[in-house]
């Protein structure tokens, strides 16, 4: 049976941008079947359910292209670190201390916050598996909670020189062996929730670990997904071992390629981005992630001049700190304009692009999801903007890229299935999801060490004396 949105504005997403004023869609199981005026569609489908959206806008939902779920555990542990303390002093021990329970809790609460604020498609990048089945509980949370996803299966293969604990370091054939199994087991044709590969940055793999994984890729058809240039460390252990930038030296071993996508990319050149455009490597921008950690400022305008596909990613709520792909979308606009001080060089509409049909090509999927279109998926997002902070409103977009604080998202529905309704979740209990995280992450802290670290002292300016 055929089911309307009606009287809604649309924010189509198609290569037109149409922005559709009093108009319905037409879901038929898992897809988009229609799209006409509201009058039109009541008229072709009498007998089809009427959900009436008057007064809301919907959006394709949007894709989340880089996180790594199981930090949900470690929020606000991580503050005012650089990424090398960050990593060294928290997240490392705590990922050896992970246990599979561990994971589901973290990953179920992620994709809930994910989807309550409109995405409705994430990328995880497990790279930490100090024991088994640990990608198969970020497995479970997708599918328990509806929504639409890519967990990469990660490793690291080297590092420990460089701080990396020890049982977090993995022989490279058992990391792609369990990585194949995860594979043949999830990724069939139309599946929800698919298994990528996601070999951890340059200094903690060798060019065996890329070798292998650059053909296991390509015999088995995934996505390939891995830091670049995050920080200056990388791209000086990449020169002191390789003689080269780290994706130039990926450009030579011949592991680039249109399904490779790159995080971060903060300190790519020029020439970096001539490389991504000539092999068609598309990045994913984590601006919240970036400043967090004072990463820096990642030459996006140039990407995007370039012609280099360009997707939005939250990166693990340990350095961002939630999974907030609204909040993303502001900093994404803000932070260029900002360090460029040009309000022009990135607009709201390019943003919303990056986090919706750029999103769905970073990863492959534009011919399914990304955009409301007919014959795609029926992956949308009801919002309601009625909120003090956003209202009033003249420009849909703007309002949502500007005003927008996370809780407009209504209703949403992924392969036409309502995951969330007036806003609470429809396929988990959400104060469930919390509970067991809050106790996850205690559990967790007091396993790991890390506990000393929520009873921080009072930190004003630490890094400026007192006036005399």
């Amino acid at each position: 049976m055929e089911r309307l949105l009606t009287h809604a504005t649309v924010v189509t997403m198609n290569p037109d941008r149409d922005v559709l004023e009093d108009a319905a869609i037409c879901i038929q199981d898992d897809r988009i079947r229609a799209i006409d005026t509201t009058e039109a569609l009541l008229s072709q489908y009498p007998d089809a359910e009427v959900m009436d959206c008057r007064d809301r806008v919907i959006i394709p939902g949007m894709v989340n292209t880089h996180t790594h779920l199981f930090q949900t555990l470690l929020k606000g542990l991580g503050d005012d670190r650089v990424l090398k303390d960050w990593f060294c002093g928290m997240t490392g021990p705590s990922a050896t201390q992970l246990l599979p329970e561990d994971c589901y809790a973290a990953a179920l609460h992620g994709c809930v916050e994910a989807v309550k604020s409109g995405t409705t498609t994430l990328v995880d990048f497990m790279y930490a598996h100090p024991r088994g089945q640990l990608t198969e509980a970020v497995i479970k949370a997708f599918q328990d909670t509806g929504i639409r996803g890519i967990v990469a299966r990660g490793y690291l293969t080297l590092g420990e020189e460089f701080g990396i604990p020890k049982p977090l370091i993995e022989p490279i054939d058992k990391a792609l062996s369990d990585a194949c199994d995860l594979i043949e087991k999830y990724n069939q044709p139309g599946a929800r929730v698919q298994v990528g590969l996601a070999p951890c940055m340059i200094w903690s793999v060798d060019q065996d670990t890329l070798d292998k994984t650059r053909k296991l890729a390509s015999d088995l058809k995934t996505l390939i997904t891995i830091h670049i240039s995050e920080t200056p460390f990388e791209v000086e252990n990449s020169m002191q071992r390789f003689g080269m930038r780290d994706l130039q030296y990926l450009q030579h071993i011949g592991f680039l390629g249109p399904d490779v996508l790159a995080v971060h990319c903060v300190y790519c050149e020029s020439r970096d981005v001539r490389i991504m455009k000539r092999h068609d490597v598309k990045v994913s921008h984590n601006p919240c992630s970036n400043m967090y950690l004072a990463s820096g400022f990642a030459s996006i305008p140039e990407m995007l001049l370039g012609g280099v596909t360009v997707s939005l990613g939250c990166d693990g709520p340990a350095s961002n700190n939630n999974s907030n792909m609204i909040h993303t979308l502001k900093f994404a606009a803000l932070i260029h304009k900002g360090y460029h001080r040009d309000p022009t060089i990135i607009t709201a509409e390019k943003v919303l692009e990056m986090a919706t049909i750029d999103g769905a090509r970073a990863i492959g999927l534009d011919h399914e999801i990304g955009s409301v279109e007919p014959g795609k998926k029926a992956d949308l997002v009801v919002m309601k903007l009625d909120n003090v902070f956003i209202n009033p409103v003249h420009a849909p977009v703007s309002s949502l890229v500007y005003s927008a604080l996370g809780n407009e998202p209504e209703m949403v529905l992924v392969d036409g299935q309502v995951v969330m309704k007036d806003r609470q979740m429809v396929t988990v209990s959400e104060a469930e999801v919390m509970r067991e995280s809050q106790k996850a992450a205690d559990e967790l802290a007091k396993r790991a060490g890390t506990e000393r670290l929520k009873r921080r002292p009072w930190r004003s300016l630490p890094n400026y004396p007192a006036d005399s």
